[in-house]
């Protein structure tokens, strides 16, 4: 690529707009695809974060916003950070106006995207996003931590790609190589199998009626996660100061009394999921359920392990996720779920 290569984020959401935000101040040939409401918001308002720990401190970046794939036609590199249902429409639509001459940038949970993007482009770089931020606005945005982004290829190609735009990106949030893209991918998995969990529940729109319970089947969604993963042959890679696979193994081992206090923070301070906004704000029938958990369970079964507490959470979100006028349920009736499953050791 050039020295100053021209950026184009598709998608202004929650991961894009972070990256956008903190990048632009950096780096002037940098343009956000963005559409309808959320384009107009942008244009007029700029983007402004916030970070949870000071909320009343917020930050209003201008960004440099396109409405139409024909402005990015002479883009370098491009950064997809679409959900993953919608990635293969994306893809399609890029090949179509743009071929195959920029790098591509792909940050999405799951690894769906390394099958559905290696059709279309030559020069993926995966991300892997490990930090947490949500949408409030079309322009305001708020975020636990300020990265890190973990980008890697697959064989470890595209080394002076790759290293490039790792130190662009530096400029406005960490940004670390991996040579492990599918040791990555699979340990942020582990950390995304609660995502309908908290969905299930309603959080954080409605209280929970059993702390005690909720931490019994979130441990056990997490832990039986590493199991699947080691089973698997995958290892793994600690990010951004993210829960780490021992933490999974005591909080789902150890006495309660002894990790009660811990989790209890910990549930304070996590906001609303990627997959709670689609189901519970947006009112949508999309999410990353199969891209995630139907993936998890199709690899438990892979390796005959049980995982009673993933079954029982895909199931119920599979059912519930499906229905239009979509109701939080008790963290009792999930709990109850995977007894029926550790019964039977389906």
């Amino acid at each position: 690529m050039k020295t100053n290569p021209q950026i184009v984020i598709f998608g202004a959401g929650a991961i894009g707009g972070t990256i956008a935000a903190w990048l632009a101040p950096h780096h002037d040939n940098l343009y956000v695809l963005a559409r309808g409401a959320t384009a107009e918001a942008l244009l007029k308002e700029g983007l402004t974060l916030y970070q949870q720990a000071s909320p009343a401190q917020k930050t209003t970046t201008p960004l440099k916003v396109i409405t139409d794939l024909d402005d990015a036609a002479d883009a370098d590199c491009i950064i997809i950070t679409v959900k993953t249902y919608s990635l293969e429409a994306v893809a399609q639509q890029l090949k179509e106006k743009i071929g195959d001459k920029p790098v591509i940038v792909t940050v999405q949970n799951g690894v769906a995207n390394q099958e559905i993007l290696p059709r279309y482009f030559s020069k993926v770089i995966y991300g892997i996003a490990a930090y947490n931020a949500w949408r409030d606005r079309p322009d305001l945005l708020g975020y636990q931590k300020k990265g890190p982004l973990l980008l890697g290829t697959a064989g470890n190609n595209h080394q002076e790609e790759l290293q490039q735009i790792t130190a662009i990106l530096n400029q406005g949030l960490e940004t670390v190589v991996t040579n492990a893209l599918e040791d990555a991918s699979h340990s942020k998995i582990i950390l995304n199998l609660v995502n309908p969990l908290v969905t299930l529940i309603g959080h954080p729109f409605r209280p929970v009626s059993s702390l005690d319970m909720l931490q019994e089947v979130l441990s056990n969604v997490t832990h039986e996660g590493t199991q699947t993963m080691r089973a698997a042959g995958y290892h793994e890679v600690k990010m951004g100061g993210m829960p780490s696979w021992t933490l999974f193994w005591a909080g789902a081992t150890l006495p309660r009394f002894l990790t009660r206090g811990r989790f209890r923070k910990s549930f304070r301070n996590m906001h609303l999921s990627s997959m709670a906004q689609d189901i519970i704000l947006n009112k949508s029938q999309q999410s990353e359920l199969e891209d995630i958990n139907g993936y998890f369970i199709q690899l438990a079964d892979k390796h005959n392990l049980a995982v009673p507490y993933n079954r029982a959470l895909y199931k119920l979100a599979k059912e519930h996720f499906a229905r239009t006028d979509f109701t939080p349920i008790d963290i009792q009736d999930i709990w109850q779920e995977a007894q029926k499953f550790k019964s039977t050791k389906t």
